[in-house]
């Protein structure tokens, strides 16, 4: 019991509450640095986030067999066609030990077309960001700073989603 309380007391501490008008978002309290955060691309070649410094990064932790990811690929995928964000990158990594092959039949399946799928084999960089379920998204500043999460899903095309987004752009 006092573990699950010190659970939830570490999460409230970690996240300001949720955005008023968007749900699953929460806006960290304070911006968060991470070194080392690295993944890979359908070739098996490592990635470095720290690379797209100067850009705004969203993270988005999913898997094949998660109904909610699926849910929200579509949206997440046409999320780059807007104007209004055209310095974000998306990354969207498989936590879910997917093949590459399983991976690529789940976006062909939902017609996705504008994002590439990437990998976190073996589950490193969801561990070292404190992963607690998918799909989880996480949003980095152009500093590189983690300042906010969707724990969730969500609707990537909400107006006031998008809006809120653009000011971090």
């Amino acid at each position: 019991m006092r573990i699950l309380i010190i659970l939830i007391f570490l999460m409230s501490s970690s996240f300001a509450n949720e955005t008023k008008d968007i749900k699953n978002v929460f806006i960290n309290k304070e911006l968060k640095k991470y070194d080392g955060l690295t993944f890979l691309d359908v070739k098996n070649e490592e990635l470095n986030l720290s690379d797209f410094k100067g850009n705004l990064i969203l993270l988005n932790f999913w898997a094949t067999w998660c109904a909610p990811c699926k849910e929200e690929m579509p949206s997440l995928d046409s999320l780059l066609t807007h104007k209004e964000l055209n310095n974000l990158k998306i990354f969207p990594i498989n936590v879910g030990q997917d093949s590459k092959e399983k991976s690529l039949i789940f976006f062909k399946e939902l017609q996705i077309k504008n994002i590439e799928i990437y990998f976190d084999s073996p589950v490193t960089l969801a561990k070292k960001l404190g992963l607690r379920g998918i799909p989880t998204s996480i949003l980095f500043n152009k500093e590189g700073f983690e300042f906010a999460r969707i724990i969730g899903s969500i609707n990537f095309e909400d107006k006031k989603f998008i809006k809120w987004l653009s000011n971090y752009n």
